[in-house]
């Protein structure tokens, strides 16, 4: 029986078989760094407030109301540019989008500077949200798409890294520019990507597998092209393998639309990582926002040691994030989904059952509840835009986006709820266990992605 012809170079398929057969070289090193360094900077503008509030409520004298709206405000604009990035990507492109968010992101930032009142910063800090809700989803699709099926989860996770690393950051530079040189500052250094604009335009070049997707056969080609001579030159000249066919045949005729989220293969996927994302961050967002104040008025403890807890547990949540990259091609996706899920809602079931009645319970079985649940996390920004085709890709990796930021906005309010209602820690915990065993329920009908190429997932 003869082999199958090679496809066209330029078609979809010859674009994809051209992209699967690249080495890894000092070129996807350098597209992930600069990509990474402004999703870095997302992560560290997304917490600034959080180190800044203390300073706000004193010098504007806030009420309840606009301290609540100071910190949702954000949020709610990282919802709303989930949704419309991911739209607008699938149509102008993930380079021109990460650009878009960044430029929205940064602009926002040096304006939050110079901020007069509470009123200004909060429709700032809706619009800042417009640009991280919109670069972070993009990015990982972006990321996700020059990436081989060999070892994507470990590619792509590496570089998501940055942006838990972003946090952290956030964390440790407040600590020192807030009182040396004022909370003003922090928004300064947070417009630094806006150089880094020009670089991105003229160093990454668009996806090539967006732009067969559009049609763009020639454009494609061209990038494609661009792409190999930099990945040849940075193996010193080496040749490239030759491209294999795919084993699927790609639709390239289909336009994007959200309604192919919803419907054939696609609806059990949508349906599955909207719970993923919702369950996994609504334990995230609740934990790390509730713990300082728990300790200090449920345990007693003083603030600067209830910080330190609180840091351990954004540690633990790093080591959570570092253990998704190391073993998701090992052990697949749908393990690091929903054993995540399932261990952080077990121990945070235990914690429930032994009532959270000492502070060293919480502080070890909480932290251990935040390591397993970012292993979840992490691995669902690689594993969303595995899901979809190319040309709903951002479309349907930006709607987890949303579900994110539904579970930031609602996991808080829960647990706040719970506490003014005067329920115990143990109980408190105990809601936290079910909601991620719920997730871990969903994670069982997940598809298996590993090791199998974009297009043969979605075709």
């Amino acid at each position: 029986m003869a082999a199958p012809a090679p496809p066209d170079r330029s078609s979809a398929e010859g674009i994809a078989s051209r992209l699967e057969r690249l080495p890894t070289s000092l070129w996807h090193l350098k597209v992930r760094i600069l990509i990474g360094i402004v999703t870095f900077f997302e992560g560290f503008d997304q917490m600034l407030v959080a180190y800044t509030l203390p300073v706000l409520t004193e010098e504007w004298a806030l009420t309840p109301g606009q301290t609540t709206m100071l910190i949702t405000g954000g949020s709610v604009g990282m919802l709303a540019g989930a949704l419309v990035s991911g739209w607008l990507s699938d149509r102008i492109g993930r380079v021109r989008m990460v650009c878009l968010c960044v430029f929205i992101t940064a602009t926002a930032s040096l304006a939050l500077a110079v901020a007069p009142g509470p009123e200004v910063f909060i429709a700032l800090r809706f619009i800042q949200g417009l640009g991280i809700g919109g670069e972070v989803p993009i990015a990982a699709t972006y990321i996700g798409e020059i990436a081989k099926s060999h070892k994507r989860g470990r590619f792509v996770l590496l570089y998501e890294l940055v942006f838990p690393a972003g946090l952290m950051a956030a964390a440790v530079v407040s600590a020192w520019v807030v009182p040396h040189m004022g909370w003003r500052w922090l928004f300064v250094i947070g417009a630094l990507p806006l150089v880094l604009i020009p670089f991105i335009l003229r160093h990454v070049p668009e996806s090539p597998r967006w732009l067969a997707s559009r049609g763009r056969s020639d454009e494609a080609d061209r990038q494609m092209t661009r792409i190999e001579a930099e990945v040849r030159k940075a193996r010193k000249g080496e040749e490239l393998p030759e491209p294999q066919p795919l084993q699927v045949s790609v639709n390239a005729t289909a336009r994007p639309s959200p309604r192919e989220l919803v419907t054939g293969i696609y609806l059990r996927r949508t349906i599955v990582i909207s719970i993923l994302w919702f369950t996994g961050y609504f334990i995230n967002y609740a934990l790390t926002s509730w713990l300082p104040t728990i300790y200090t008025s449920v345990y007693g403890i003083p603030l600067d040691r209830s910080l330190q807890l609180s840091l351990l547990s954004n540690v633990a949540g790093f080591v959570g994030c570092l253990g998704a990259a190391l073993l998701i091609d090992r052990i697949g996706r749908k393990l690091c989904l929903g054993g995540g899920l399932l261990l952080s809602g077990s121990t945070l079931l235990l914690l429930g059952w032994l009532g959270a009645g000492t502070t060293g319970q919480v502080m070890v079985l909480a932290t251990l509840a935040t390591m397993f649940v970012f292993l979840c996390n992490m691995s669902l920004y690689l594993y969303t835009p595995e899901l979809f085709p190319t040309r709903n890709r951002a479309m349907g990796t930006a709607l987890g986006g949303a579900w994110n930021r539904i579970g930031v906005i609602i996991g808080p309010l829960v647990v706040g709820g719970l506490v003014g209602a005067g329920a115990s820690m143990g109980t408190v915990f105990a809601v936290l266990g079910i909601v991620g065993l719920t997730g871990a329920a969903a994670a069982v009908f997940a598809v298996e992605t590993n090791n199998r190429s974009l297009e043969e997932l979605s075709p």
